[in-house]
C-alpha cells in the first residue's frame, strides 16, 4: 500500500520513489535543493506548488529529528542514512565552533595560545578564540594575593607547627636565630608567569628564604631581635623582587611580614636573662644621662657666673685704683703750685673727716675733781666699704 511521505513525495517503503528505487543524490529531500524539493523554490516532478508554510516546515523538522534518533529507516521515512550522518557532522561542527566561547572573571586575564604559542591577551568578560586544537585560552588570576609561609605552617608558630629546617638561620655575629615570616605575592605579567615559570610557589619560596638568610647573615642578633625588624623585612622584599625580575617570572612581591623573631628554644631562658640584664643596663645608663644633663648645665652656669663676678671685681678695682691715682696726681699738681694753701687745705679736710667720725664731749671747766672720760667703743663706727649696707625701710 502506498502512502504519502512527510516530505511530499509519493511512494512506499524506506527511501522508495513509488517503484521501490531510491531517489538520486541531490533529489528532493528535507534539505535538498533538487527539483521538487521543499526548499528548491520552484515546482518539480515530485512537487506541484511553492514552499510549504511554517507549520508544515516545523513538522518536517521534527520528523527529521525523530528519524535521526530512531535510526532513519522507518517504514514511512524517506531520509537516507548518509544524509543523517551529514547533519550529525554539521551539529558536531557547530558544537566545536561554539567551544571557543570562554569567560574571563574580573580578577583574571585571558591569555590565548595558538598552536601552543602565545598569541594575544583578552580582558575580563566573554571572549572567543578559535576552537581546539587551533587555539586555547588560559585565565590566570592576576589580582589575587597569594601567601607563602616560611618557617611555619598555617596555625602559627604558637601551635607547634614550626619548620626548623626553614626557620633556623645564622646571624652576622655567629648566633642562631629562629625566624618565621610570610611572603605575599601576585601575578604582574601573565605571559611571563605562564611561560617562564613551572612552579611559581616553589620559586618564590626558595628565593625569599635565600634572601632572608643573606640579610640575617650580615645582621647581628641583638638588632635583628629589636629595632631592625622592619628594615629586615624591607631588604628581603627588595632583594627577592630583584631576583624574580632577573628571571622574568612575572611575579610581584607585595609584602614580607615577620611573624616571629626569637632565639632557639634551647637557649631562650639564658637569652631572656641576657635581655633583662641589657634592659637594666640601659635603664641605669639613661638615669646617668639624665643626671649628667641636669648637673652639667648648672655647673656651667655657676662657672660662668663666678667668672663674670671676678671680671666685674677686677674692673672695679682697676677703676678705683685709677681714680685714686688721678686724684693723687691732681693734688700733687696743686701742691707744687701752692704749697701753703694746699697743706692748709689738706689739714682742714683731714680734721673735718676725723671730727665727723668722733663724738663731741662738752665738759664744764668749773667742775673740780672730774674723772677723765675714755670712750673705748665709738658710738657710731664707720661702715665697712666692702660690705654693702642692707636696705632699710623708712624711719619713724
Amino acid at each position: 500500500m502506498s502512502s504519502n511521505s512527510p516530505w511530499g513525495s509519493p511512494g512506499g517503503g524506506s527511501g522508495g520513489n513509488g517503484n521501490g528505487q531510491r531517489p538520486p543524490p541531490g533529489g528532493g529531500g528535507p534539505w535538498g535543493g533538487g527539483p521538487g524539493g521543499p526548499f528548491s523554490g520552484r515546482p518539480g516532478p515530485g512537487g506541484s506548488g511553492p514552499l510549504p508554510d511554517l507549520d508544515q516546515l516545523i513538522r518536517r523538522i521534527q520528523a527529521f529529528i525523530r528519524s535521526i534518533i530512531g535510526g532513519g529507516r522507518g517504514p514511512g521515512s524517506r531520509f537516507t542514512g548518509g544524509r543523517g550522518l551529514s547533519l550529525l557532522g554539521l551539529a558536531i561542527i557547530l558544537l566545536w565552533l561554539a567551544s571557543g566561547i570562554y569567560r574571563v572573571d574580573p580578577d583574571e586575564q585571558g591569555v590565548v595560545l595558538r598552536f601552543g604559542a602565545f598569541s594575544y591577551t583578552t580582558p575580563p568578560g566573554l571572549n572567543y578564540h578559535l576552537p581546539w586544537p587551533i587555539e586555547a585560552a588560559l585565565t590566570p588570576a592576576v589580582t589575587r594575593i597569594n601567601r607563602i609561609e616560611i618557617g611555619y605552617r598555617s596555625g602559627g608558630p604558637q601551635t607547634g607547627n614550626g619548620v626548623p629546617e626553614e626557620s633556623l638561620m645564622l646571624t652576622g655575629d655567629e648566633n642562631i636565630i629562629d625566624i618565621n615570616f610570610a611572603v605575599f605575592w601576585k601575578i604582574s605579567n601573565a605571559v611571563d608567569y605562564l611561560f617562564n615559570t613551572r612552579y611559581p610557589d616553589v620559586i618564590v619560596k626558595a628565593v625569599a628564604e635565600s634572601s632572608m638568610r643573606e640579610v640575617i647573615g650580615r645582621t647581628p642578633i641583638q638588632p635583628a631581635l629589636t629595632e631592625l625588624r622592619g628594615q629586615i623585612a624591607t631588604d628581603v622584599q627588595r632583594q627577592t623582587q630583584q631576583v624574580l625580575d632577573n628571571y622574568r617570572t612575572g611575579v610581584e612581591i607585595t609584602g614580607v611580614q615577620l611573624q616571629g623573631v626569637n632565639p632557639p628554644a634551647e637557649v631562650v631562658e639564658s637569652f631572656l636573662d641576657v635581655q633583662r640584664a641589657n634592659t637594666d643596663a640601659e635603664r641605669v645608663r639613661n638615669e646617668a644621662e639624665s643626671y649628667r644633663n641636669d648637673i652639667v648645665p648648672r655647673a656651667r652656669g655657676d662657672s660662668a657666673r663666678i667668672v663674670a663676678e671676678g671680671q666685674g671685681a677686677k674692673q672695679a678695682s682697676i677703676a678705683q685704683a685709677t681714680g685714686q691715682t688721678q686724684r693723687f696726681l691732681s693734688v700733687l699738681k696743686q701742691y707744687e703750685l701752692a704749697k701753703d694753701v694746699t697743706l692748709r687745705r689738706m689739714y682742714i679736710e683731714t680734721m673735718q673727716e676725723i671730727l665727723t667720725r668722733t663724738p663731741a664731749l662738752v665738759v664744764d671747766d668749773k667742775l673740780k675733781g672730774l674723772v677723765p672720760f675714755l670712750p673705748l667703743t665709738p658710738p657710731n663706727p664707720a661702715p665697712r666699704p666692702a660690705a654693702p649696707a642692707p636696705a632699710q625701710g623708712p624711719q619713724r
